[in-house]
């Protein structure tokens, strides 16, 4: 075999590879899945549908762009870099500069790192609720019961990317099938009377525009986004965009598919009124509804549905943390004039991450929703703006501009910015 004719074998080879789906695509979909659907995707349906039925078609219509488009936006950057290797830490400082990527990193950390600290508190107010409400046994000492349960999600986190993607996608499935059952359970249910209520244009957008930043985040896996593409390009090489775009839109589309389906499904089945009264309550739809119906069945299913979004969303924010910390300390160690082994790095972030987690869970403060608001214009504007920029000023992400999509990316991430930033000093 002539070299001409090794080129177009490898060649065919790498298509076909890239065309084909493999099982650890699917676990990649399955992850990404899941580290969008956290538990606050038993909120969505609260937020997202307080001002009636067509506005929530509205969102659906740009939720599904807004979420492949960001995110592969974000992952062509990551995959932009001249390093192999290299993850988002890294290629911000390689495009942007050392100070840029400094002060990038400590931003991308503290935007993730805070949701950990939710999950952390989240897991062991579920677990502990479902053990006396539902099993009806003591409540376990808080400090014993957050320490097993942090540990038993680190360990997982511990073991490997591929047994993290095994465990997520025993979980995540579980997740799907949970959330079309309830979905398709609540039809009966339904009131339609709604189809007809049509609020001002005033009204409508105004309500479109304060939602926005609710449907972001309820769809939102860019956490897991830099070790996705890591994956990606260790697997496939060159032809790692193409295939991650794959998976990424087989991802937006499960996404859109199954939780849009279940708040379309919760707000038929609930009037405007009832939904800004479970806001009131602040509790989560699935409480709502077995409060409503006295429901044997969801008050089972409501602390199941959380925990397992929980621990599939945690896995995802873990990657993105323990990255913007191992850059946080890199880069530090780096301008000090000091070396510091990748081991000894990851044991340090390791150390931090669980201590933290367990500090703050025992604690179990209520603040970290407001932490959670502040960290929100950050991550829109390193999933929906940074990108854009980089494609404007970046030589190895021009060959992306000059569409549309880039437009459209860079406007919904500057309206789900503006208003964030207005509801916090709203």
């Amino acid at each position: 075999m002539n070299n001409e004719e090794i080129v177009q074998s490898s060649a065919v080879e790498n298509n076909v590879k890239k065309s084909t789906w493999t099982k650890n695509d699917v676990s990649w979909v399955l992850s990404l899945f899941g580290t969008a659907v956290g538990a606050g995707v038993l909120f969505l349906p609260i937020n997202a549908g307080m001002a009636g039925f067509w506005p929530l078609v509205i969102m659906t219509i740009l939720v599904g762009p807004m979420t492949y488009l960001a995110h592969r936006g974000l992952c062509r950057f990551v995959l932009s870099s001249g390093k192999p290797g290299s993850d988002i830490t890294q290629v911000v400082a390689e495009h942007f500069g050392e100070g840029a990527g400094k002060l990038i990193t400590i931003l991308y950390f503290f935007a993730i790192y805070p949701i950990l600290l939710i999950y952390g508190v989240g897991i062991t107010n579920t677990v502990d609720s479902f053990l006396v409400n539902q099993l009806e046994v003591a409540s376990p000492a808080r400090w014993i019961l957050s320490l097993v349960l942090i540990m038993g999600m680190m360990s997982v986190m511990l073991l490997g990317e591929k047994f993290m993607l095994k465990v997520t996608q025993l979980l995540v499935y579980p997740l799907i099938a949970i959330l079309a059952v309830l979905s398709f359970w609540l039809i009966p249910e339904w009131n339609l009377s709604s189809l007809s209520d049509m609020p001002s244009l005033s009204s409508f957008s105004t309500t479109l525009w304060l939602t926005i930043p609710v449907l972001v985040f309820a769809f939102n896996h860019s956490p897991a986004i830099s070790s996705f593409a890591l994956a990606q390009h260790r697997e496939y090489g060159k032809q790692a965009v193409q295939k991650s775009e794959r998976i990424l839109f087989a991802n937006a589309g499960l996404l859109l598919g199954f939780v849009m389906l279940f708040v379309f499904s919760c707000v038929l089945s609930l009037s405007p009124a009832e939904l800004a009264e479970a806001k009131a309550q602040n509790i989560s739809i699935l409480s709502y509804l077995a409060n409503k119906q006295d429901s044997l069945i969801i008050s089972y299913i409501g602390p199941v549905v959380a925990f397992l979004a929980i621990v599939s969303s945690f896995f995802g924010h873990y990657l993105g943390a323990r990255e913007g910390l191992n850059g946080i300390i890199s880069q530090q160690a780096k301008s000090a004039g000091i070396t510091i082994p990748e081991k000894t790095v990851n044991l340090i972030t390791i150390v931090f991450i669980i201590v933290t987690l367990w500090i703050v869970a025992i604690i179990n403060p209520s603040i970290l929703g407001m932490i959670e608001s502040l960290g929100g214009p950050i991550i829109a504007a390193i999933l929906f703006i940074m990108p854009m920029i980089a494609v404007r000023k970046v030589p190895a992400m021009q060959k992306y501009r000059g569409v549309w999509t880039n437009t459209f990316v860079l406007i919904m991430g500057c309206i789900a910015i503006s208003a964030i930033l207005y509801q916090l000093v709203a």
